[in-house]
């Protein structure tokens, strides 16, 4: 399995601070991903929008590993490129085992693979929402800068929706880092 990590357009220091909170996560989460493959995509700029050459990072990294299943965890514009790239590496026979969007904001999201929102606030969540979602989405409250989601989501606080029942779900206030445990938790199970 591969975790895939598309940053926005933002200082690199933040992706740092996020892949040393995932890496807290595997190894502190009870998650047998000593096996799974972290990257983080270099794309710099307007290359983060870019799905073209995020399929060629992909490519030049898994090579013939299409049937590996790649989980993307997206952040910003870089959810523009990382949607873009998760449904070309299907055209390819790849498999995307989930779709992260973290304050992905006016970024539709579509697929026939599980897709996910962690918003900074209530507003970009539903708006967002309205451009596609899955089951399972998360929004801060109280709200956050949108930075903070990227750099340090084990301290925002939120709610956790699942969609399908219109409710929060029992251990529904929790905090993002906690909510992307259970996800990542989730998608290994499967």
């Amino acid at each position: 399995m591969s975790i895939i990590i598309c940053p926005g357009i933002h200082e690199s220091n933040l992706t740092e601070s996020f892949r040393v909170g995932l890496l807290d996560l595997v190894s502190n989460g009870a998650i047998a991903y000593n096996s799974a493959n972290i990257l983080i995509y270099p794309g710099k700029d307007v290359l983060v929008l870019s799905a073209f050459h995020l399929l060629q990072f992909l490519r030049d990294r898994l090579g013939n590993q299409l049937k590996s299943p790649i989980i993307f965890i997206s952040f910003s514009a870089g959810v523009v490129g990382a949607i873009g790239a998760a449904h070309l590496w299907q055209l390819l026979g790849g498999r995307v085992k989930a779709f992260i969007a973290i304050d992905g904001w006016g970024v539709p999201l579509q697929g026939n693979f599980p897709i996910h929102r962690i918003s900074h606030d209530y507003f970009t969540h539903w708006s967002s929402c309205l451009l596609g979602s899955g089951q399972n989405n998360f929004y801060a409250q109280p709200a956050v800068d949108h930075l903070s989601m990227w750099q340090s989501p084990q301290t925002v606080q939120g709610w956790w929706l699942d969609s399908s029942i219109g409710i929060f779900p029992p251990k529904g206030h929790l905090t993002a880092s906690e909510f992307l445990l259970m996800l990542l938790k989730r998608y290994e199970a499967n």
